[in-house]
């Protein structure tokens, strides 16, 4: 990609209405467009991070055996009234057709793939089953906040799991929770963030949420040092001192967080208003048993940088960085386009993802501080002052070391290091 030809250029502006470092950042490097409060356009930066993501939770998903599907966002009253949320769900954005029937737009999706798994189970022998899918939500947010930490659009995963028994159940939400710790390694941020006790909201009485620890969180848990699990503050009442929900040991800090997942065990709660049953060995009828595993894609990005940025800008892990590098050409002498263009072809046709500052008329310093903004990992410059040594400038993005590297060499220094 030529940064001369990027669809969104970067801005030196704050945005005024924004407290969260990872919505600054993210608009002023250009990775999404505030449309209103709580709806965001995803630009091509942002959305390249958007996929990377997505690619590693399908991955852990299929991994544990759930299969992928794509439920409608338009859902029938009559099934929100089954489940009785037409009336008690108060974040659900209600519609009408011109036929006059209702809808509501899914917040969640436990009304339609209940009766959907119902259609195509009966005995013993089709459970477990796991289906997700990856998809856009809407919520009626009082008050979204926090840039895309808090959105009233976003893109979900959520997994439904159904079972036989509460102990094939237990065994299917271990796994989940194995996943989630993959996912969370994956994108730079197992070391902070922690399985959490919480309320279980609508969806069940308890639940267990992933809380990030970091100071722009709008959560507050207490975490245990010894098990390495949090307990949200919700969970408190009347005043009662905190316990650790493993080691029962008591627990005074309080720490900002974000959530960033949360699993249910659901067991009998959506499947026995639809009746959805199954034939057991004995030709008994059993209601199924169904968990619930949610991941909010743009929430994770988010946190992701609420982590790993400084002052500067961002710092993305590689796993999920939009590009792999950023190439910066520095002078407009013959020389200097002729090799630049020769490196970004070698680095392109070697596999690698490059993001090449080709621009004109702006200078070396603007260059460098929109690398530092935009926070791809490694940053490889060419000037006449490393043509003179037949190199290229290397540096990290976490790092203020420069390298010199000669320009023949380049493509086995990148494979080693």
């Amino acid at each position: 990609m030529r940064q001369s030809q990027l669809f969104v250029k970067t801005s030196r502006e704050f945005p005024k209405d924004e407290a969260s470092k990872s919505a600054q950042f993210l608009l002023r490097a250009g990775f999404i467009d505030k449309l209103a409060a709580g709806i965001y356009t995803y630009l091509p930066l942002g959305l390249r991070v958007l996929e990377k993501i997505e690619r590693i939770i399908d991955n852990e998903m299929k991994s544990i055996g759930a299969q992928r599907i794509l439920m409608p966002s338009l859902i029938p009253k009559v099934n929100w009234q089954t489940t009785g949320r037409w009336n008690k769900f108060d974040a659900l954005y209600k519609l009408k057709g011109k036929n006059k029937l209702e809808y509501a737009l899914g917040a969640t999706h436990e009304e339609v793939v209940v009766p959907l798994v119902k259609k195509h189970v009966s005995s013993w022998r089709d459970l477990p089953l796991a289906v997700f899918q990856i998809q856009n939500k809407f919520r009626n947010e009082f008050r979204a906040k926090s840039g895309i930490l808090r959105t009233r659009e976003f893109l979900m995963k959520d997994l439904y799991s159904f079972h036989r028994s509460e102990e094939e159940l237990d065994k299917f939400y271990q796994k989940v929770q194995k996943a989630y710790n993959k996912i969370f390694k994956k994108v730079g941020i197992l070391s902070k963030t922690y399985l959490t006790l919480a309320p279980g909201g609508t969806f069940s009485k308890y639940s267990h949420e992933y809380q990030t620890i970091t100071s722009a969180g709008e959560d507050l848990v207490y975490f245990c040092p010894k098990c390495k699990v949090a307990l949200n503050k919700e969970l408190v009442v009347n005043g009662a001192k905190p316990k650790c929900w493993r080691c029962k040991r008591k627990l005074s800090e309080q720490y900002k967080s974000i959530e960033v997942a949360n699993i249910f065990k659901l067991k009998e709660k959506y499947t026995k208003p639809f009746d959805f049953r199954f034939t057991d060995k004995d030709g008994k009828k059993k209601l199924v048993l169904m968990g619930c595993y949610g991941i909010g894609l743009g929430r994770l990005m988010g946190a992701v940088i609420e982590i790993w940025h400084d002052d500067f800008g961002i710092i993305w892990p590689k796993s999920i960085a939009p590009f792999e590098m950023h190439l910066i050409r520095i002078g407009e002498s013959k020389g200097v386009k002729e090799k630049s263009e020769e490196i970004y072809r070698s680095l392109q046709k070697a596999g690698h993802e490059v993001i090449y500052d080709d621009r004109i008329q702006i200078t070396p310093g603007e260059k460098f501080m929109d690398c530092d903004l935009i926070g791809i990992p490694l940053r490889i410059v060419v000037s006449e002052k490393t043509l003179k040594k037949n190199s290229v400038e290397i540096k990290k993005r976490n790092q203020k070391k420069l390298n010199f590297v000669k320009i023949n060499h380049l493509l086995r220094y990148l494979e080693n290091n």
